[in-house]
């Protein structure tokens, strides 16, 4: 393994042939095969390349080393801080027990607006005297600018990130539906927060956690739309990759899903998962035994190189139906409509709490008035007393004495009849 690292160059010697070239990390990964964050991670000297693809970019560096015309380049010794951060790379001990991702398929072409200063790492400038007195070679095509604009740069993080995206949550889910309801979703808080994803100095993995943190939400599983199983992919060999991933736990399958599919290494992928770096290593050795017992490829492989045969597996997985996202412009025009929307329901609410608060105001008693007793039988009250009722002769009697007139001897006179 020593003898391997010695035929590559310093990391920081590597970014400078690179940046000599005139060439961008994309074109270098394009290249030699790999994902652009693993060729950052090589220059910045986080991970060290293996087997073939050190080969490969071993003899890339040295094409760039030794340049067609021109006088020789002046080859400058390594300095101390060169040589002691390659011994540095070579004696980091493998805590976790797993290889370092080896990323084989081409990736996707990286985004023009995504910031390039930000995503290198600031401990390792270009020396500007190796790069004056290094003689420039015939120049490649530059990239295309940066389009202006926040339209234009959250379409271009969208048109680059989104397919890879969809893959990725799609494997964490099994659910075509879910996962572009969760890419959409992501891309929605990502336009809405956007001063804050455009400054962010690893943008897509803003995107990606939002979207993975929506995908495993398990409330999920209440939603009727989402409660039948969608129909398995339609080759075998990605029916038992599929199966063996959704029978993980859902940490050890987004753990697996950014090491060997999105080419993170450990410490990123332990951040992402906002956990300790060994515990993501111990994660990982479950996840690879477990996928062991139940994918043939990856059973007959040694386990140094079963990092690159499942990203191998998670490139060539094809779901049962093609996952068509929506355009950027119909995401960003759905963000917007979803925050008119709620400013609406926000403010009518608001309205509706104002005018009952009014009302009760306008209605409530000014004092207090107690409330009336109810009646209640009362016992041991003695018997109304008065004159008793009339009977049926004295009534006659009344009523005659009421018929005569009121005064006058004629009242005591008798009468003769």
């Amino acid at each position: 393994m020593t003898r391997g690292v010695e035929s590559l160059p310093a990391p920081n010697e590597r970014r400078r042939l690179r940046e000599a070239a005139h060439l961008t990390p994309e074109q270098v990964a394009s290249a030699v095969g790999v994902t652009v964050n693993t060729v950052r991670s090589w220059e910045a000297g986080r991970t060290r390349p293996r087997g073939r693809m050190r080969e490969a970019y071993a003899a890339f560096l040295a094409g760039l080393a030794s340049p067609p015309a021109g006088p020789e380049p002046q080859s400058e010794a390594p300095s101390g801080a060169d040589a002691a951060s390659a011994e540095a790379a070579v004696s980091v001990p493998e805590t976790t027990g797993t290889a370092e991702p080896e990323s084989t398929a081409p990736p996707q072409p990286e985004a023009a607006a995504e910031p390039e200063p930000a995503a290198e790492p600031a401990e390792h400038p270009a020396p500007a005297a190796a790069a004056a007195a290094t003689p420039t070679p015939t120049p490649a095509p530059a990239p295309a600018p940066a389009p202006a604009g926040a339209t234009a740069g959250f379409d271009a993080l969208y048109a680059h990130a989104a397919p890879a995206l969809a893959r990725q949550t799609y494997l964490l889910t099994g659910r075509r539906a879910l996962a572009l309801e969760a890419v959409e979703q992501a891309f929605h808080r990502a336009w809405n927060q956007w001063p804050e994803v455009a400054t962010d100095p690893d943008p897509e993995g803003w995107v990606r956690a939002v979207a993975y943190e929506y995908a495993l939400s398990p409330w999920h599983r209440y939603r009727h739309a989402h409660r039948q199983p969608d129909p398995p992919p339609a080759e075998p060999s990605d029916r038992i990759l599929l199966d063996a991933v959704l029978a993980l736990p859902a940490i050890h399958r987004r753990t697996v899903l950014l090491y060997d599919g999105v080419g993170l290494d450990l410490p990123d992928t332990a951040a992402e998962t906002e956990a300790t770096t060994p515990a993501t290593g111990s994660r990982l050795l479950h996840a690879h035994a477990d996928l062991a017992e139940r994918i043939p490829e990856l059973a007959a492989v040694p386990p140094q190189e079963q990092s690159a045969v499942l990203h191998g597996l998670f490139a060539a997985l094809q779901p049962a139906a093609p996952l068509d996202l929506r355009p950027a412009a119909a995401v960003r025009g759905g963000s917007e409509r979803r925050i008119r929307l709620w400013s609406r329901a926000t403010l009518g609410l608001t309205a509706v709490i104002a005018a009952a608060t009014a009302y009760t105001a306008v209605t409530a008693p000014t004092h207090y008035e107690p409330p009336r007793s109810p009646g209640e039988s009362v016992s041991g009250v003695p018997p109304l007393s008065g004159p008793q009722q009339l009977t049926e002769q004295s009534r006659q009697l009344h009523d005659k004495l009421r018929a005569d007139p009121a005064a006058g001897p004629a009242r005591i006179a008798p009468k003769v009849e």
